[in-house]
């Protein structure tokens, strides 16, 4: 793994001290082929957790904070295209090339289950409770699996998408599901009786959904543009255009920002009640495929074609993790002309 420590140096110019501060993104090297999404766990007693699917069939879970690797889950045949993991971070999911969706340890690694699916498994997401999985293939089918009984079928097929199944979340504390597609809607599911409740129709095919941490806002990314809609009542709340086409967006967990990433190589970071551009920054060599907030709200992960993740400050400057600022009056001389903080 690469480390980049975080430095924030200021100078003397015209008189005043002012801050140089610049993003110096985490790399998190390992994988060999494009990061195709990203989860990250609820905080635990042992801080929270980082899994990441790729095209090289490998999926890793990393110290959420640091980007330290932990593990990679040995098993699947193909690319994997989803991953997650459960609040704990004691349960992982993913989805694969190879149609099957995996259910795994996360503390020992072991395999503990094989849903086998009849073509491409592109999203897995675990139930609030981690007792159900749900999955989103090529077949243009949903379905919920009982993890009590995973030997079982599946206990929830829905039906209705025209195209390949992107990305499929539960939400409403469970009772719904929401779905992005190929057919350029992104529509929602009652769990209790099967039955679509709502189609957000799109210009384009939508390329990610995310969920606001409380459960109140929908993120669609689609073409240039990332709308906000009402999570419960479905209108739209707003939509704001970037200057490149947008491949995933996260919202902070306290709605005031939200971060982009896509076809220009660039992180963006908006202002979410204005939609004004407040930072961008360049660390990947190829497309951004995959964006996401920390639980905390502290960081965000990003996951691209060039094969790494990066580790992203939200507050530039903010001692956090491997990031240590320090400041002129903190540091001594140092042959490499590295800061280093001075003794006490």
């Amino acid at each position: 793994m690469i480390i980049n420590n975080r430095k924030c140096i200021s100078r003397k110019e015209t008189g005043k001290m002012t801050n140089q501060m610049r993003q110096t993104p985490l790399t998190c090297s390992g994988h060999t082929r494009p990061v195709v999404f990203l989860d990250f766990s609820d905080i635990t007693p042992f801080g929270y957790f980082l899994i990441s699917a790729c095209k090289d069939g490998k999926p890793m879970l990393r110290q959420g904070d640091t980007g330290d690797w932990i593990g990679t889950f040995e098993g699947h045949k193909g690319a994997v295209w989803g991953a997650t993991l459960n609040k704990e971070a004691t349960k992982a999911a993913t989805g694969a090339a190879d149609f099957s969706a995996k259910l795994w340890d996360a503390l020992s690694g072991e395999e503990l289950h094989s849903f086998t699916h009849k073509h491409i498994v592109k999203s897995v997401n675990f139930a609030t409770d981690s007792t159900q999985l749900l999955t989103g293939s090529n077949e243009k089918l949903l379905r919920i699996f009982d993890l009590n009984n995973p030997t079982e079928d599946a206990k929830a097929t829905f039906t209705g998408h025209t195209s390949n199944i992107k990305n499929a979340l539960f939400t409403y504390f469970d009772k719904r599901v929401v779905s992005a597609s190929d057919d350029k809607t992104v529509r929602v599911w009652d769990v209790t009786s099967g039955e679509e409740i709502h189609k957000f129709e799109f210009p384009t095919a939508p390329n990610s959904i995310d969920i606001s941490k409380d459960g109140t806002i929908l993120v669609v990314s689609h073409g240039n543009f990332t709308s906000f809609w009402n999570a419960e009542r479905f209108d739209k709340i707003k939509e704001y255009e970037a200057p490149t086409q947008i491949n995933s967006t996260a919202l902070h967990p306290d709605k005031k920002v939200f971060v982009s990433g896509g076809e220009d190589l660039r992180m963006y970071k908006f202002d979410y009640e204005t939609g004004e551009e407040l930072e961008s920054f360049k660390g990947h060599f190829g497309p951004v495929h995959c964006v996401k907030f920390s639980p905390d709200g502290d960081l965000y992960a990003s996951g691209s074609e060039d094969g790494t993740l990066r580790l992203w400050q939200t507050t530039v400057g903010k001692t956090y993790g491997l990031w240590k600022c320090v400041m002129p009056d903190e540091t001594v001389p140092n042959s490499d002309s590295t800061p280093v903080k001075a003794e006490t």
